[in-house]
């Protein structure tokens, strides 16, 4: 076995591709946990003598060895954990509005998303306010406005959750600057 790809997949049924050596016919597929637990792929498919694709539903979370068994009994054991089980980051913040701020004004909403490990946070699209920033490591979306909006804007973006497996999450949010009363009399 030379390497897996992807390395990281959740608990539900996933491709995983095994590139090595020596593959003949279909091989017995073995994925065995850190723990001695052995799973057994839904299927298995001979792309080439150096490929194998495998498609798994693996219920527990954590790491594993792969074992290839080919039908002369040569076998081989990943000699590390190659692949990793995890859950991908759940957002526990619904989409849409956070709120909004008055032009110059201070403003504070936090977002969350959990999973099985730390999650960190990113704006990928779109912008915040100026003046506004995300903590990437709580959540937290902080600061005082100091855009130059004339009129009432909607910021729209999407911040990213990010956990340790590489695993990622997104979700739509927007804010709302406010200026004040127009066209007063």
């Amino acid at each position: 076995i030379t390497s897996i790809s992807p390395s990281t997949i959740t608990n539900s049924a996933s491709n995983i591709v095994i590139t090595g050596t020596n593959y003949v016919i279909t091989p017995l597929v073995e994925i065995i946990s850190t723990s001695g637990k052995v799973y057994f792929p839904n299927t298995v498919t001979r792309d080439s003598a150096t490929q194998l694709t495998v498609n798994a539903t693996i219920a527990d979370d954590g790491t594993y060895f792969i074992r290839i068994e080919n039908p002369d009994g040569l076998a081989v054991r990943s000699s590390t954990a190659l692949l990793t089980v995890s859950d991908a980051p759940t957002w526990s913040t619904a989409s849409g509005s956070l709120g909004s701020v008055a032009q110059g004004g201070s403003f504070s909403a936090t977002v969350s998303a959990t999973s099985d490990s730390t999650v960190s946070y990113s704006v990928t699209s779109g912008s915040l306010p100026t003046g506004l920033s995300l903590n990437s490591s709580t959540g937290a979306i902080t600061g005082t406005e100091s855009g130059s909006d004339t009129a009432e804007t909607v910021y729209n973006f999407t911040i990213t959750a990010t956990d340790n497996e590489s695993q990622t999450a997104d979700r739509a949010f927007s804010i709302t600057v406010t200026t004040g009363i127009n066209n007063g009399g």
